[in-house]
């Protein structure tokens, strides 16, 4: 029995577009790698670390890349292969056969929804991950070495809030400074300058200190409550001792910080309803101490206050529930020992003005906004593949002749148009100044709207009336200029 006309057409339009997305993902996260390559490389090597460190950074920084590109591919495979068929006359005999315009745009709308719950899966479960690893190799890699990492002219952070040094000029071969300066903040009674007119630098055979030799110079030092005095020590050479300078590469075993980029969705979700619980309870400390306040001055007895715990218990998500649900299923359930729960101790309202609660409600407002903003991030960011299929389809059947042209122009136009109002975005989200929903899906109504409209106009219109190319477009541009003026 023969396949159905319909099956086979959706198999053949996918086909079409597998390979420009292959190729278009590829070439796509291969320039954005080699970009942060560029930029990092010089950072990396000359510490002293193993190249499977170094090749970890990069390969950590790829589904951040991928999360970005993914969208990009999408709108790039549209336009190539659709403009292709247009061009050869595919489509137009497709719509001859009785097939719609919509019809044909069906498989590749299917096919980029499925793209798009792979780059929400990738977004929300792999890219956290990866963003935490790598964040914590980096501040890894920077605590390695410190003499390989000082910069002339600049105070360089040897033992951060400690320790900082200015040298200017480094001999990186053999370690030699002239010109040193060096800021002694790690006695909280005494505070030391240390000025030297060159010097060496050494590590200690555990190579976990670092040894400084100074050479004809002079310490300043000020003791704290001692303002009146100043002391000021001249020295031919003197060697200082920095603790807690470590030359070899130490992997941090366990980082339990996550900032929002580090997080999933329904980590974040667990913030989002504390910070809220934290609003609220702030709130109802507000009115408590106005309603104490009023019966002070009326002269009636306090009203016994009963604080009530914020409830962080939230039932979640649909997709945060099924996620627990799995794991659950897959993997062995911890043992987890019981703590006991202290009592709260009554809490006492301080009478007089919130300024306090307003100021802990708009700090929870605001960290609410940020991981809302992340959500919403996330989200967009997953369905923007679907978005851009949706305006590159008709833009391909409007312009079959435009190749590359078309190609490479749209995609720079929207691209940009994009990233441009996302990072705007996240900024007023960030700020509340809009919702965190419209600031993050503010670009996808737009193109949405934009592309369902082409299609709209495409399905209208007539075989004849496609078939243009750039010059088309250029064409009626410079008519309605002439027509105006």
């Amino acid at each position: 029995m023969a396949k159905p006309p319909v099956r086979i057409l959706t198999r053949y339009l996918l086909r079409q577009h597998a390979a420009p997305l292959g190729f278009a993902l590829t070439a796509l996260t291969a320039l954005l790698l080699l970009n942060q390559i560029a930029k990092q490389l010089g950072n990396l090597v000359g510490k002293g670390l193993p190249w499977s460190v170094i090749v970890e950074v990069f390969v950590l920084s790829v589904p951040f890349i991928v999360a970005m590109t993914l969208p990009m591919a999408v709108l790039v495979a549209v336009l190539h292969t659709m403009s292709r068929l247009a061009a050869d006359h595919e489509i137009t005999a497709m719509t001859a056969s009785g097939i719609s315009v919509g019809r044909i745009a069906r498989p590749v709308l299917a096919g980029a929804a499925a793209v798009a719950l792979c780059s929400f899966l990738l977004n929300d479960q792999l890219l956290p991950r990866s963003n935490h690893r790598l964040r914590t190799l980096l501040v890894d890699i920077q605590r390695q070495k410190p003499s390989f990492s000082l910069k002339e002219q600049v105070i360089n952070e040897v033992v951060p809030g400690q320790f900082f040094l200015r040298a200017a000029r480094i001999d990186q071969a053999t370690n030699r400074l002239r010109d040193v300066t060096i800021y002694d903040l790690g006695d909280v009674d005494r505070r030391r300058i240390i000025t030297s007119d060159s010097g060496h630098m050494a590590y200690t055979p555990g190579q976990t200190d670092l040894y400084l030799t100074l050479l004809d110079g002079d310490i300043q030092e000020v003791r704290r409550g001692e303002d009146a005095q100043f002391n000021r020590t001249f020295f031919h050479t003197n060697r200082v001792r920095v603790k807690g300078v470590s030359n070899q590469f130490v992997r941090t075993e366990e980082d339990n910080y996550r900032g929002d980029r580090e997080m999933t969705i329904c980590e974040m979700q667990r913030v989002v309803s504390s910070a809220r619980a934290e609003a609220h309870a702030a709130r109802r400390d507000a009115n408590a101490t106005v309603e104490q306040d009023l019966r002070r001055l009326a002269g009636l007895a306090p009203a016994p206050y009963q604080p009530r715990a914020p409830d962080s218990t939230t039932a979640g998500s649909s997709y945060c529930r099924l996620l627990q649900r799995l794991d659950r299923w897959l993997l062995p359930a911890e043992v987890k020992a019981q703590t006991p729960v202290p009592t709260p101790a009554p809490a006492r309202v301080t009478f007089g003005v919130t300024t306090g609660e307003n100021q802990r409600v708009d700090g929870a407002r605001r960290r609410a906004a940020i991981y809302q903003v992340e959500i919403n991030k996330k989200l967009a960011i997953a369905f923007a593949c679907f978005v851009f299929a949706l305006i590159g389809v008709p833009l391909a059947l409007r312009f079959p002749r435009g190749g590359a042209g078309l190609v490479i122009g749209a995609s720079v136009i929207v691209f940009a148009i994009y990233y441009v109002g996302l990072i705007g975005g996240e900024d007023l989200g960030d700020r509340l100044i809009v919702s965190p929903f419209l600031a993050m899906w503010a670009p996808n109504l737009l193109f949405g709207v934009v592309g369902l409209a082409g299609l709209w106009a495409m399905r209208r219109a007539s075989p004849t009336a496609r078939g243009g190319d750039w010059s088309d477009l250029r064409d009626a541009i410079v008519g309605l200029i002439r027509r105006r003026s």
